[in-house]
Parts: structure tokens; sequence; C-alpha cells
């Protein structure tokens, strides 16, 4: 079932149901009404017949004569008159006796002075009234055909008014279900013509104010969001493409050029030397790729825990030298530690190994004496690891774009990369909730300051 439908029973229910209520509620009120002002007419009749009886200004018969006939074209009122010993002293039409007088009904009526009951659809009232000085009983019924006609009339048209009502609360309810929703259906149309060809297209705000100018902005946000990792997958795409092509256009032709003709054991160790080189490079590259795929996970889908920096640092500093074994690296501790959490973080001692070990590489390898220095402190609540070199430092466009992924700046033909190591370190560093920073200027060596959250 569509909104529409629903808003517009749902809409159409709550307002009949209150609708009904008034209805009904008018309805009974008047009958309330109705009933009370008939049985005010009864006592003022009764008292009237009893007084005209009791003080001999009308004899029974006369009075008996006037209800018969009466009683032809009108609903006249029925009126006996009782001692209080239940003794009958006069009655409109004993034959008809509508009431039905009985010594218990005398005895409540004394008890209460004034009684209101119904006797079928006739109404009745018992009253006690006094004349010269002595109490009579005095009844009289009567049926209200007046007041039942205009009871039936208000019932039939307060029917109609609610069916009626209904009917207009419906078509009302489907217009403005319509109206309200309009702005929906333009914006799934809008929204239909977004496609992976056309994921810059936004959605339009007509008013930032209400509710469906909040959808949209938020849904626009979430577009942004999308084109930003659509594009950067095709780039990522585009560039471990060309940068596996490379390594891979190398180790082909090296081995073609190897099957061209027989050749001399010594021509194959060089083109089986070779050949192992560019797999290496490439075994790289994929490690890269994949250490770059793990820094993107969240927080949540890593398993973290606690880690001292200054054994990761040493665990960094052991495999540099096992792949370089000319490089140099000092770690040096500006300060005493005296309590051991603030060296210790939580972390995954993989992934912050590796964002080390590239720091470390980056220094060695772009330093004149191949040495990267490392000061290890901490302050408040972090942990400070500042590494430096002496080497050819970088240009302002290099710092800008240092952690672009696959670029490479101005020194690359000083030593190999590919582009990944800075991004991968920066993506480590900020899953780890810390920080990241470098100076540097050329001729005068490259700083990297690593702030991470300790315990």
């Amino acid at each position: 079932m569509k909104i529409r439908t629903t808003l517009t029973l749902q809409y159409a229910g709550l307002t009949a149901a209150v609708f009904l209520v008034f209805v009904i509620a008018v309805y009974y009120v008047s009958e309330h009404s109705r009933s009370n002002a008939f049985f005010r007419n009864l006592q003022s009749e009764a008292i009237t017949k009893a007084h005209l009886f009791l003080n001999n200004q009308v004899d029974a018969e006369t009075m008996q004569s006037i209800y018969l006939n009466n009683q032809k074209f009108i609903n006249e009122v029925e009126v006996a008159v009782y001692t209080t010993d239940f003794h009958i002293l006069y009655h409109d039409a004993l034959q008809n006796d509508i009431i039905k007088e009985t010594p218990e009904m005398v005895k409540r009526i004394l008890r209460r002075k004034n009684i209101s009951f119904y006797v079928g659809e006739y109404q009745a009232v018992g009253l006690v009234y006094s004349f010269e000085g002595k109490d009579y009983i005095v009844t009289a019924a009567a049926y209200d055909g007046y007041g039942y006609a205009n009871r039936e009339a208000l019932r039939n048209m307060l029917i109609l008014l609610f069916i009626g009502g209904l009917s207009v609360l419906v078509i009302v309810g489907y217009i403005l279900s319509r109206s309200t929703l309009k702005p929906i259906r333009s914006i799934v149309k809008e929204a239909e013509k977004i496609t992976a060809s056309r994921i810059n297209k936004r959605l339009p705000v007509k008013n930032e104010q209400d509710e469906l100018g909040e959808l949209c902005i938020t849904f626009n946000a979430l577009l942004e969001r999308l084109e930003q990792s659509f594009n950067s997958q095709k780039m990522f795409v585009s560039n471990v493409s060309h940068e596996l092509r490379t390594p891979m256009a190398a180790l082909t032709a090296e081995l073609d050029l190897a099957l061209l003709k027989d050749r001399t054991p010594e021509q194959y160790q060089a083109a089986i030397s070779n050949a192992l080189q560019d797999s290496h490079r490439i075994v790289k590259l994929i490690d890269g790729l994949l250490n770059l795929a793990k820094a993107d996970y969240q927080s949540e889908q890593i398993k973290m825990e606690e880690v001292r920096l200054d054994e990761l640092l040493l665990d960094a500093r052991e495999l540099v030298l096992k792949a370089h074994s000319d490089y140099h690296i000092e770690l040096i501790f500006e300060q005493e530690a005296e309590d051991d959490n603030v060296l210790t973080v939580i972390g995954n001692s993989y992934l912050l190994t590796t964002a080390f070990l590239n720091l470390l590489e980056n220094n060695c390898k772009y330093s004149s004496n191949q040495t990267s220095r490392v000061l290890i402190s901490y302050k408040e609540q972090w942990a400070v690891i500042q590494l430096s070199d002496n080497g050819v430092g970088m240009s302002d466009k290099d710092k800008e774009n240092l952690f672009q992924l696959f670029y490479r700046g101005e020194n690359k033909d000083i030593a190999p990369g590919y582009g990944i190591g800075m991004t991968l370190t920066q993506k480590i560093i900020h899953l780890h909730k810390g920080e990241l920073a470098v100076t540097s200027r050329q001729g005068e060596g490259t700083t990297f300051v690593v702030q991470l959250p300790h315990i």
C-alpha cells in the first residue's frame, strides 16, 4: 500500500472517529434534554389537573370526557390522584391505566417525594401534592410523540451528515496527501536520473528548513561521499594497473629476450636475476596494496590490543636493517619513562610496525649517510615519535602532495618507490586516532612527527 493511500485512510479514519464521537454526543445530549423537558411538562400537567379536581373547579366526569376527546387528536396526559393510603380519588382513564400504580409505588413516591420513570415508550412521573394541609399522590403518564418525531429526524440528519462528512473527509484527505507527497515524487524522479555515469548530479533543495530539505541535503552528502569513493576507486584501479604493468612488462620482456636464442649459463643467470628483481618489485607493490586495503578498514574490524611503541620501533628497525644492511637507525629516548603506560598504545602491532618501517626507510633512502634518527618521548596523553634525516629534503609541492596515493616527488630518481608508503602510513596513524606531521626543507633533511594517544 502506498503512503498516499495509507495517509488518506489514517486521516479519514481518525477524523471519522472524532466526528462519530461528536455525533453520538449530540444525539444523546438532545435525547437527554427532550426527556427532562417532557418530565417537567408531565409534572406541570399533573399538578394542574390535581388542583382542578381537588379544588372542585372541574368535576371528574368533565375532566375524563376532555381527556378521552383530546386523546383522539393529541398525546394527552393521563393523570391519577390517590390518597396516601392508596385509595383512588380520580383517574383519567382507569381502563387504560398506563402506569398501573401499586402500594409499593405509592410508598416509594411518599419516601422520595418525586420520581420519574419510563413505562415502555411512555414517560411517567409520581409526586406528592399538598392541598389544604393534606398530602395526595399524583401520577401522570404520556407519550412524547412530538419529541420522538424530532429525535428521529435528528438521528436521520446526523447519519446523513456523518456519511456525507466521511465522504468529504476521504476526498479531502486524498487531495491533501497527494499534495503533501508531491515533493517526494519529484525527489524520486530526480533520484532515478542519478546513475554511475551521472553520479555528479544532485537533488534540488527547495527549502533547507523543512524535513524534505534535510532529507535532500543528507542524500546529497551521501552522493558526495559516494562520488569521492567512486572516483578514488577508478583512480586506484587505473594507477594500480599502470604500476603493475611496468614491472610485468619488464619481466615479460626479459624472459622473451632470454628465449630468443641459446645463451651461455652466465647470460641465463643474468636474465634470471633481472627477472627475479622484477618479481620482487611486483611482490613489494602487491604487499603495499594489501596493507593499504587493511588500513581502509574500520577500527572495529581490526584486532586492537595494548602494544609498546619502543618494541614496535625495535621490530621495525630490525626489519629495515635485515633488508638493507647499509642503513643506520638510531633510537634515542629523550626522557626516561617513569610509567610504561606513556609508551603503550591501543593498536594493531602489524599495521603500526608497517607504518614505522615506511618512515624509517623513507628517512634512510633519501639521506646522504642513509641514517634515520628516532627520538622517543611523551607529553600529556600523547606518545611522540620523531624520525629525522639529513637528506635532500622536499619542496613545498612535494610536501603538499606527499600523502597522495601513487604520487612520486621530484626526488623519485634518487630511490625506487611506488608512491604507496606515505599514503599507507597516514591511513594507519589516523586509524589509530593519531596525528602525522612532516617538516622539510630542501637540502636540510626531513622530520616526521608521529603522535599516538597512550593509555
